[in-house]
């Protein structure tokens, strides 16, 4: 009953329920299978499977929201239960949101909506219990223009900030930590944000750097006695060399603390890690014939190992890709991947790339059609969230930094390293820096351009 096309037998454009043994089993309309029932939705005439009774899953939803929005249409379709309404009726697949409402909590926080009680406004929504339901929810009405586009990352990491500014006590701890988490990373999140960068890297080092620096100041004050003001270079390295490889976070701290005069005294050098996870060319070479040959999970996850083990990207960059970002050309399949040249995909790779693209999933779950993502999410309007995605790809066996590594290896040895760079949005520092190591003479070609 979701099979719709032309019956080979009598030639209509309808449901194809039946099967015919006079052409070979193919799908014929009900009237040419003997099927006497009617399969007419009675709300709309649409032939389709029936939901409830003789309701299609579209009308049953229609009439499920209209009593629990309480749509009034002689108010017309400018109140919000009635935009609510039209949204949530042009889902692709009705049927996720009939599943979706389910939910007492989903139900009760849409009605609130509905008749005002919760504004339809991302504070209002801020206000309400955080919850993965109420962030699909967003999601939802963002992705129908029901609720303006914003950062969701710069607004998470502003709540969070007030929640960890809110839980240090100390005066002398917290006023140093909030003037360099308002006006060193909040300023500078904001302004990549309005930029149109992404802030998901920013806002997870941020959070990383204020949470080493509060434990730092909190340990300094209570074992010496001292504040930032009085801080020596001995107490840093004592931090520093008793503890885990985070605590090298506070390095940002110190370099604004210096910038603002607020502490001059104090020097920490980068950290060096002490190994580079790097695969081996087999390995990177078997783990792509794995893409290849279908024993790697599904085709999504599997183009995704292949965007990592054949161009290096990185993980977060490849959740976030658009499928414009794919380019058929007369010369073959292409990628926009940094500022140069797209660069060529080969076959069969190609081949892989263009069915995933025919075929990306999540396209049908609370949306229309038309996401513009190469991995569109589960959430409305938005891409595969990164960490599903690494997830996923360490679950296949896949080292991320090892195979992104030995990419940039192999690639360095093929084309000069400021070329590399260009083409899969690299810095020329990283891409020399691998060149360096592949001990390649490549290492020594000197870009076009001196801005570094």
């Amino acid at each position: 009953m979701r099979t719709h096309g032309t019956c080979p037998g009598c030639g209509t454009e309808r449901m194809l329920p039946g099967r015919s043994a006079t052409h070979d089993g193919q799908p014929v309309c009900a009237d040419c299978a003997g099927i006497t029932q009617d399969y007419h939705c009675s709300g709309c005439g649409t032939e389709t499977e029936h939901y409830r009774q003789n309701t299609c899953a579209r009308c049953s939803l229609r009439n499920d929201l209209t009593a629990l929005l309480r749509v009034d249409d002689s108010k017309g379709t400018e109140t919000t239960a009635a935009k609510l309404l039209a949204a949530l009726c042009g889902a692709d697949r009705p049927e996720s949101i009939l599943t979706w409402l389910r939910s007492t909590g989903v139900r009760e926080l849409l009605e609130r909506v509905a008749i005002g009680d919760v504004p339809l406004s991302h504070e209002a929504l801020d206000k309400e219990a955080n919850s993965l339901r109420v962030e699909h929810m967003r999601s939802l009405f963002t992705h129908h223009k029901l609720l303006p586009v914003r950062d969701h990352y710069l607004a998470l990491f502003e709540r969070w900030l007030s929640s960890k500014l809110d839980g240090v006590d100390d005066p002398e701890v917290r006023r140093p930590v909030e003037s360099f988490s308002r006006w060193h990373h909040l300023r500078r999140i904001r302004s990549l944000s309005t930029d149109g960068k992404p802030s998901r890297g920013p806002v997870h080092s941020a959070k990383q750097e204020i949470t080493e620096t509060i434990k730092f100041l909190t340990w300094l004050k209570l074992t010496h006695g001292r504040t930032i003001i009085s801080c020596v270079q001995a107490d840093v390295d004592a931090w520093l060399a008793d503890g885990p490889t985070t605590r090298h976070r506070i390095r940002t701290f110190f370099v604004w603390a210096t910038k603002n005069r607020t502490c001059t005294n104090i020097t920490i050098g980068h950290r060096q890690a002490r190994t580079v996870p790097l695969l081996t060319q087999g390995e990177r070479l078997a783990m792509l014939k794995a893409c290849l040959t279908d024993n790697v999970d599904t085709l999504s996850y599997r183009v995704a190992a292949t965007l990592l083990l054949l161009y290096a990207q990185p993980v977060v960059k490849i959740a976030a890709m658009k499928s414009t970002d794919v380019i058929i050309t007369p010369d073959g399949l292409r990628l926009s991947l940094g500022h140069g040249d797209p660069a060529p995909v080969p076959e069969p790779f190609a081949a892989l790339i263009t069915e995933h693209l025919a075929s990306r999933p999540n396209l049908r779950t609370g949306s229309s059609s038309g996401s513009p993502w190469l991995f569109p999410g589960y959430r409305a309007g938005q891409h595969l969230h990164p960490n599903t995605l690494m997830e996923q790809l360490r679950d296949i066996g896949i080292n991320l930094r090892g195979a992104r590594n030995a990419s940039l290896r192999n690639l360095v040895k093929e084309v000069p390293a400021p070329l590399v760079a260009e083409m899969l949005g690299y810095s020329y520092q990283v891409t020399q820096k691998h060149a360096a190591a592949a001990a390649e003479p490549w290492s020594r070609y000197m870009p076009a351009t001196t801005e570094y």
